[in-house]
């Protein structure tokens, strides 16, 4: 019984991504330089191949400009023209017959022509051959379309001379779209695909793609596209032979990824980023003379022509080794690391100028911007760890602190396995690797603290920013300093131990039972008040300008003390009667204590009455400031820059600080850690 195939159904059903919208044209030009071989097989030079470009004469202007500086119309089609073989009896049998393995032997799949209709409306063919090698020519002219299929005219056109004119008609809106726009764009993406007919012996035709009055011969391209190669080699993965053709790619290139084509039947399959796959190959390399170039190679073998699926975007072989995958099978991870090993010699010296260049780069990186991973630096590189030198300081600290997480990780296996054998018969070299894996945390935990040091370095940085005048001549708002300090909003059972950097103000405070800020004393468990009436510690604030953070230090009982901190926008000249920060302070601490202290858990600490209160407000010293301090009895610091003093009546201790002295007496208690790190102090 005959079977009968459905030209509609064999298109719908053969794959096209958007992203190949071009792949009908590549297929149209690469049938033609097929025929160009066919005609010319000992000397190509003598052939010719042009694509022209077709565009809308009217409607809807692509928002693109063109190199001359003109809108860009969508483009409608193309007319590939060669002067090739044509189409023979053989030829259009082949054509007419779909699954011809009329080119088996070049790779051919016989589906060309159905990816011409699922992109274009229809085709239109013209050629002209010569009859048996004699002079005489005969002309063949059909229409190709889904609906009708091929469909001969009754009176052909033909040719001038030899050859064959394919005109891709009514491109796919869709398609369109995705495609390139410019003749510059479109004719390095016919370049790229067909590189290997200009690398191959013999070279290749000429060939021009033209749009308009602008015409680009791809032979120029080839001299805009590399400026020196690496002999071809071999390589042998399980008996199959794969030949790898080297390129070194111009830096004016705007593809400066490191890449690997894979290629079946003359042509591109598709594209490997050799980027982390060959170590020390990041974008750009330097020749001998300090000539940049980006590395891009070739692949080509019977074996990937036999494999190649039928679309031509894929191979049928199988991405990785699988536990079900013979071990004579060839996937796609053996060739590439095959490939790999050989490209890694091949650009040895290369890629040896990378590597210094990228340790220079980490080196500068970690001794000026990241120095907590000083410690652990030399470890990391035995990690593999290679950069490249152009490589951005936020793409290196991500780097970087990946690296650090997985050497903590390893260690912390490490360990777990070394105590595991504690107990059993130890090997022989466990006292050496028990000491390789101690020094490793103790590396890690100098990172820890360098990282810790560092980040002290930045907070003082943005203080120091705050407190001055900023571009529009103001200076900042207390809640910016305010949430330098600690979040507002939150205490500290919403937010972790390093959120808050109450340590600029004193050392001490960075270890509490609780803290809170912007917070009301009713919700604070440690003030046991019910009140509703009193004011809040930042009721009053949560509409103005000025904050406030309470904490109460220790976490046992003949510890515990409290602390309020009171916050004054830089500058600030307001400290009247009614907005005295000391006063407010000082009622804070009457407040809690009349409301019964307890612990962050809710554990009554007896004589609350007894209580140490430290109040601590962060104020410039202006005029209405000294008044406040004078008229309750503070005396001025040594420096003019503050002023401190007990309270009698409240029992409790009062200290004002000028946001310089804030500042400067911070950076003073880090100054020896910064120094150590090579921090500049400011």
């Amino acid at each position: 019984m005959a079977l009968t195939t459905s030209l509609a159904g064999r298109v719908r059903n053969t794959s096209l991504p958007k992203s190949h919208s071009l792949l009908p044209l590549l297929e149209a030009i690469v049938n033609g330089l097929q025929a160009i071989d066919a005609r010319f097989p000992t000397d190509t030079s003598d052939g010719q191949l042009r694509v022209t470009i077709q565009r809308s004469d009217q409607g809807e202007f692509d928002l693109g400009l063109g190199g001359s500086g003109r809108a860009l119309k969508p483009i409608v089609g193309f007319v590939i023209e060669d002067n090739g073989i044509g189409f023979t009896p053989e030829n259009l049998s082949s054509f007419e017959t779909l699954d011809s393995d009329h080119k088996a032997s070049l790779g051919c799949r016989g589906v060309g022509r159905l990816l011409w209709l699922k992109a274009f409306d229809k085709v239109f063919v013209y050629s002209t051959y010569a009859v048996d090698g004699s002079d005489q020519t005969r002309d063949v002219a059909f229409r190709f379309s889904v609906a009708r299929g091929v469909e001969h005219e009754e009176v052909p056109t033909g040719c001038a001379a030899v050859g064959s004119r394919v005109h891709l008609s009514g491109f796919g809106r869709s398609f369109e779209r995705s495609a390139p726009k410019t003749v510059a764009t479109i004719a390095r993406e016919v370049f790229e695909h067909c590189i290997w007919y200009y690398l191959r012996p013999g070279g290749a035709p000429e060939v021009s793609i033209v749009d308009g009055d602008e015409t680009i011969h791809l032979r120029d391209l080839m001299h805009d596209f590399a400026m020196s190669d690496y002999a071809p080699v071999s390589i042998e993965v399980k008996g199959e032979k794969f030949d790898l053709t080297s390129l070194c790619v111009k830096s004016a290139n705007r593809n400066l990824k490191p890449r690997l084509n894979w290629c079946a039947a003359n042509r591109v399959v598709f594209e490997d980023n050799l980027t982390g796959k060959v170590a020390g190959l990041h974008g750009r390399l330097k020749d001998a003379a300090g000539t940049e170039f980006t590395y891009v190679g070739y692949l080509t073998s019977d074996y990937l022509d036999d494999n190649v699926r039928s679309d031509r975007t894929a191979f049928d072989l199988e991405a990785d080794r699988s536990d079900d995958t013979l071990d004579i099978d060839i996937c796609l991870a053996d060739i590439r690391s095959a490939v790999v090993s050989e490209i890694e010699r091949i650009l040895a010296g290369p890629l040896a100028a990378a590597h210094r260049e990228g340790e220079v780069r980490v080196d500068e990186f970690v001794s000026t911007r990241a120095p907590r991973y000083r410690p652990v630096l030399g470890r990391l590189r035995e990690l593999g760890v290679t950069v490249d030198p152009s490589m951005k300081d936020s793409e290196l600290e991500l780097l970087l602190h990946r690296r650090l997480q997985q050497l903590d990780t390893d260690t912390m296996t490490q360990t777990h396995r070394l105590f595991a054998e504690s107990g059993s018969a130890l090997p022989e070299n466990y006292d050496e690797e028990l000491a390789k894996c101690l020094q490793t945390i103790d590396d890690i935990n100098k990172s820890d603290l360098a990282a810790y040091v560092a980040r002290r370095r930045v907070i003082l940085g943005f203080l120091d920013k705050f407190i001055k005048l900023n571009d529009d001549g103001k200076y900042a708002r207390e809640d910016a300093i305010h949430s330098l300090l600690m979040p507002m909003r939150t205490d500290s059972n919403e937010i972790g131990i390093d959120a808050a950097n109450l340590w600029i103000i004193d050392e001490r405070l960075a270890f509490h039972d609780y803290l809170a800020s912007d917070k009301t004393l009713k919700s604070m468990p440690i003030t046991g008040s019910e009140s509703t009436k009193e004011p809040d510690i930042l009721a009053t604030r949560r509409i103005g300008p000025d904050t406030a953070v309470l904490t109460a230090s220790g976490s046992t009982m003949p510890l515990s003390s409290i602390v309020v901190v009171e916050i004054k926008r830089p500058m600030r000249n307001d400290a009247s009667e009614g907005k005295d920060p000391i006063s407010q302070s000082l009622d804070y601490v009457k407040r809690i204590r009349a409301g019964g202290v307890t612990t962050a858990a809710g554990r009554q600490i007896p004589n609350s009455d007894n209580l140490p209160a430290f109040c601590y407000i962060i104020a410039d010293l202006t005029p209405t400031m000294k008044d406040r301090c004078d008229n309750s009895g503070l005396q001025p610091t040594q420096d003019g820059m503050g002023y401190f003093g007990f309270n009698p009546a409240a029992r409790a201790y009062v200290e004002v600080i000028s946001f310089d002295k804030l500042l400067n007496a911070a950076t003073e208690r880090n100054r020896a850690f910064f120094d150590k790190l090579g921090f500049p102090a400011t």
